[in-house]
């Protein structure tokens, strides 16, 4: 077996121990929380009532019956087959609702995450380049700021201007009630209940992306060979962006990769203040109605992204930075 080939094996088994364990994390998460989940079909009177049987019943309807371990073997067979059992909440599938609901997470988070890195590593570049001067700072103090405001807040400050004093949004949800029928009056309606969220979310992230980039810029600029390229006269435009950013953007990638699988998830703030019908709103529905199906099923599907995001970003490596493959190839002659 090639050393590629056996390296690459090797990760594969890690990620799939790491995915086995968080497979039992996301089993045993809400079965620990506080709570009844036969309270979101009973009030306390009547579930008081119920006999033991008539009880068990009702936990068997939700998949909830039998010991710990006989539901962690139903959990997990239905993790091969895909079926995480019926909704507590919508009475139907939860792999169903999650497969609706998914297309309009990615339409937020897909421009969200896009913005938010195209501007903090841009702005990111410019502010290392100047540091110490003027602008820097003024664009440190506003990135740190936009990293300590709450998204939640950000998004009810842009509901109250945009929406509500001006009009030129709409303030909940991803389409209108009344639309004009036509297909393009529909894509035209979703853009514009688009707008604010989206804005939300990549004013809430850049700031991440801003102090990465400028960090890694910073140590990528006082290297030997880009103070070389100045010395040679090479424009300032090419220093920064061929010498200085090529090298320093392998942890701004690590950065991007690791948001693309944990804010599908990490969007239930932004999406519950918008009343948005994506997954993060799915999240909190199904934890405050202790659903426990629907709430396995959206945390599996956050911690595959998670895993796959590492994947990809681990494989992609040296297309990002040669250096990356280089130093696995000594490791493994080594």
């Amino acid at each position: 077996m090639s050393p590629n080939l056996s390296a690459l094996g090797k990760k594969m088994i890690q990620y799939a121990l790491v995915l086995f364990v968080a497979v039992t994390i996301n089993f045993l998460l809400p079965r620990l929380a506080p709570g009844d989940p036969l309270l979101y079909f009973f009030d306390e009177g009547t579930l008081k009532e119920l006999t033991a049987a008539q009880k068990q019943t009702a936990l068997d309807s939700m998949g909830l019956g039998g010991s710990l371990f006989e539901q962690y073997i139903v959990y997990l067979k239905g993790i091969l087959s895909f079926d995480f059992g019926v909704s507590i909440k919508y009475g139907l599938p939860a792999m169903d609702i999650m497969l609706e609901r998914l297309p309009w997470t990615l339409v937020l988070i897909g421009p969200a995450m896009l913005l938010s890195a195209l501007a903090g590593i841009a702005v990111g570049a410019f502010s290392a380049w100047n540091r110490s001067k003027a602008w820097d700072v003024s664009l440190l103090t506003g990135m740190l700021t936009f990293q300590a405001v709450p998204g939640f807040w950000i998004g009810m400050l842009f509901i109250a201007i945009f929406a509500v004093q001006l009009g030129w949004f709409p303030t909940y949800g991803a389409v209108s009630i009344v639309q004009d029928g036509t297909a393009l009056g529909w894509l035209k309606d979703v853009a514009l209940h688009l707008v604010l969220p989206i804005a939300t979310l990549s004013i809430a992230t850049v700031g991440s992306n801003y102090l990465l980039t400028r960090s890694s810029m910073l140590e990528s600029l006082g290297q030997d060979y880009v103070v070389m390229a100045e010395a040679k006269g090479i424009t300032k435009k090419r220093l920064i962006y061929n010498h200085g950013l090529r090298n320093a953007l392998l942890p701004v990638y690590t950065h991007f990769m690791m948001n693309l699988g944990t804010l599908i998830g990490g969007s239930v703030v932004v999406e519950t203040v918008f009343s948005y019908p994506g997954i993060g709103r799915l999240l909190y529905e199904s934890v405050v109605a202790r659903d426990f199906p629907m709430m396995q099923a959206v945390f599996l599907m956050i911690t595959v992204g998670v895993v796959a995001a590492n994947i990809l970003a681990d494989l992609s490596y040296p297309l990002i930075d040669p250096r990356a493959k280089s130093a696995r190839r000594i490791k493994e002659e080594g």
